[in-house]
Order: structure tokens, then C-alpha cells, then sequence
């Protein structure tokens, strides 16, 4: 027996058969939102641009987007990026964002943790005491900045993309909730925004069940109604993302907590980069925030971003703001999965 343990030591590593697919990742989390970085091994894309990449994985890889997010390799809340060419010499790389859902337009948590990675793994050349990273996301073009300390990345924050108010105060009747007032406000992604309290709702770990079922009524009754939800430049871009909720802080310093159902029922651990992005022209356009002036916003698990408006700009027909969301991330480990074509679940299954 002896024999047998001193082989299990010596042979540690398994080799898999040239046929099975391998595709290397590093796990990341910001706030506590995973998130899994592809690094190796995913078929090449076709296009010119990120969102040609983002319609080329839709159509042709999509299995894989469900053999790396979903069960036995993730979750029902797995999150993941792929690195894919920039639209051009202006930015460092470009990235695709998937869930268990598809592919969202806009990622601020995801945007964090590749900052941070970016510098880490070299990628960029650190410069201290910032080191910028260009990226080019579906929804636009954003500046991030990994501060540096003792040549560390110390936190990061991005410019988010031209962010906008689309409705304010609407209505709308939601099977079992009644009538339910929110806003919707696109901060790379467009948002329903709602008040927590208004409906009787705790965000707080115990309500996990409640927040999602509440989270998606809310979304799957605006997506049915009659109100259009429009980018006024990009139609790929033009479609709810989820429901966020807004409520009363339960940590000392911050002056909310903001819960997001996205996709297919996931919700968000850190308090959603984008999501706070789009929460900036509300408050801004309401006088609750000034240009230059930060919020504290908490997760459901304490985590916390700040948000800012840098500046008031014109948008189309929407006067906008360019917001700036600060947080940090951490690398968490690296896998290397093994898609066997003879596995019946290679493309892995759901579970809620």
C-alpha cells in the first residue's frame, strides 16, 4: 500500500488525450464577484471590432461561454471575460464579458480585476504612481487606472462610458408585487433601478431567495411593457441588463447598498460597477451628488465601491455624465479544464 501512496505522489498531474479541448484561466474576485479570466486555449474569433467578437462567440462558441460558466466548472453566478483584439492601436487589448445568461455589454467589476491583472502579469508596463490601461469593452472605449504603491496595485478606478438617465419615476404593474416605481438609467448597461424599501425588502443575505425572485419580475415586466429601451448610437447595445436595488446602508462610511439581479438570476456580490455608474446621473441630475463629490456604496456582502461624476456632458439627446467607480481586486488561483467530447455534460448544465 505504501507503494501505491509513494506513486500518487510522484504522478500528480494528469494528461489529457491531444482530443480533448484545454482551456487555461485565472480566478479573480472583485468585492467578492468571481471572475474567470480565459488566458489560453479558446478558438480564434472572427471580426474587426468587440462587438464583431462578442456576435462571433454568440454564434459559433457559445458552448464553450456554457462549459465555463455554468456547472461542473462554475455556478449559477459564475462570471468570465476573454481578452480579444482592440478596435484599434488606441487601446491595450479589448474584452468579451459572459454569465449564465449570454454576454453583457459592460462590465465595471470585470474591468477592476483585469486592471489589476493586466499589471501583474506584465502585460502593460507598470508606471507609478498610476499605470493606465486602455480597454476596449461592447459598450465603448474605457480608461482604467491601477494605483500603485510600493509597486503594488494598491486599488483601481475606470471612466466609465457616457452614462444617462433614460426614464425617471415610471410605474408598472408586477404580478405579486403590485405596482412598482423605479427609474431606468444606463451606465454601459441599462439598469431598473428601485427602492428597496418601497417594496418591503431587506438586502440582507437571509432575503438571497427573495432579491432574485423580486429582482427578475421587475425585469421580466419592464421587458414586456411598452417602454423602449434604446441606446441612441448602438443597437446591439439596447436591452435591460437587470434590476438593481437600492436601499439603506447597514455598514458605518457608505451611503447605500446596491444589490443587482442580472441575466438569468444572478446577483452580483460586489455592488456592480456599472450599476453604479448608471446610479451616477440620477443622483446627479437630482442634486444629491456634485462633480468631484464620492458615494459609498456597499454590496450585499459589505464590499464596497465609490462612485463620482467627472464631468457633465451632452450625449445625443441625453445630457449624460462621464462617472469614475473605484474598487480592488484579488487573484484567487488558476485552472486548466479539460473538455472531453465523450463527457455528456462538456457543456454543463444549470441549476438555480
Amino acid at each position: 500500500m505504501l507503494g501505491t501512496y509513494r506513486k500518487i505522489i510522484s504522478q500528480n498531474r494528469f494528461s489529457p488525450p491531444s482530443n480533448w479541448l484545454k482551456i487555461n484561466t485565472i480566478e479573480m474576485h472583485t468585492g467578492g464577484e468571481p471572475l474567470r479570466v480565459i488566458t489560453n486555449g479558446f478558438p480564434k474569433l472572427n471580426g474587426n471590432s468587440v462587438l464583431d467578437y462578442r456576435n462571433d462567440i454568440k454564434n459559433r462558441y457559445d458552448n464553450l461561454r456554457k462549459s465555463l460558466m455554468f456547472e461542473p466548472r462554475g455556478h449559477a453566478d459564475m462570471y468570465g471575460c476573454l481578452l480579444v483584439p482592440p478596435n484599434d492601436e488606441g487601446a491595450d487589448f479589448g474584452i468579451i464579458f459572459m454569465h449564465n445568461e449570454g454576454y453583457s455589454t459592460m462590465c465595471g467589476h470585470a474591468i477592476i480585476a483585469i486592471t489589476k491583472l493586466a499589471v501583474k502579469m506584465e502585460w502593460v508596463p507598470l508606471t507609478s504612481p498610476e499605470t493606465k490601461v486602455v480597454i476596449d469593452a461592447p459598450c465603448g472605449r474605457i480608461n482604467a487606472y491601477a494605483v500603485i504603491e510600493k509597486e503594488e496595485v494598491a486599488n483601481v478606478y475606470f471612466h466609465g462610458v457616457p452614462s444617462f438617465v433614460l426614464y425617471e419615476n415610471q410605474t408598472l404593474k408586477v404580478p405579486n408585487l403590485g405596482t412598482v416605481q423605479f427609474d431606468i438609467a444606463y451606465g454601459g448597461a441599462f439598469y431598473a433601478y428601485v427602492n428597496s424599501d418601497s417594496l418591503g425588502l431587506t438586502l440582507e443575505r437571509e432575503n438571497y431567495n427573495e432579491i432574485i425572485q423580486k429582482g427578475m419580475a421587475i425585469k421580466r415586466a419592464i421587458m414586456a411593457s411598452d417602454l423602449k429601451i434604446e441606446h441612441p448610437f448602438e443597437p446591439d447595445l439596447s436591452f435591460l441588463y437587470g434590476t438593481i436595488f437600492i436601499g439603506s446602508p447597514v455598514s458605518e462610511k457608505v451611503d447605500s447598498r446596491n444589490v443587482c439581479v442580472f441575466a438569468d438570476g444572478e446577483v452580483d456580490r460586489c455592488p456592480t460597477g456599472s450599476g453604479v455608474s448608471g446610479r451616477m446621473p440620477l443622483h446627479f441630475k437630482r442634486g444629491e451628488i456634485q462633480i468631484g463629490e464620492e458615494m459609498a456604496i456597499e454590496s450585499l456582502i459589505g464590499t464596497v465601491f465609490k462612485g463620482s461624476v467627472l464631468e457633465n456632458i451632452q450625449f445625443g439627446p441625453y445630457q449624460a455624465v462621464i462617472p469614475k467607480v473605484e474598487g480592488n481586486a484579488f487573484i484567487t488561483g488558476q485552472n486548466e479544464f479539460y473538455l472531453n467530447p465523450k463527457d455528456p455534460l462538456v457543456d454543463g448544465f444549470f441549476l438555480r
